[in-house]
């Protein structure tokens, strides 16, 4: 699913997949990290979309170490339809890819 998006490379990072676009992460596959019992991706989501998830799906989000604190979110892969892994991905990429808007002043 990842390198199916435009400009999208993989690339061991701490011993696992990760996905890059405009050399910035989109993607990290977590298995076990730490012994932590998640196999799951960590993704970057919208600002206030994922304390919402977290607290609704708790079986299936989660905030992940690390990068949990910049916005980031764990999916839980056996807790998840393809289809729905991959719209987070497709946004993550997007979230990733798109120029942010400059300050008009």
């Amino acid at each position: 699913m990842c390198l199916a998006l435009p400009g999208a490379a993989e690339k061991l990072s701490h011993g696992e997949p990760t996905f890059f676009a405009k050399h910035k992460v989109f993607v990290m596959f977590s298995n076990n990290h730490h012994s932590d019992g998640h196999v799951a991706v960590w993704l970057p989501v919208a600002e206030g979309t994922r304390d919402e998830l977290v607290r609704s799906e708790p079986e299936k989000f989660y905030v992940p170490p690390y990068v949990g604190p910049k916005g980031w979110m764990g999916i839980e892969l056996p807790a998840v339809s393809d289809d729905e892994l991959g719209f987070y991905i497709c946004e993550a990429h997007r979230l990733i890819t798109v120029k942010k808007p400059r300050a008009l002043c």
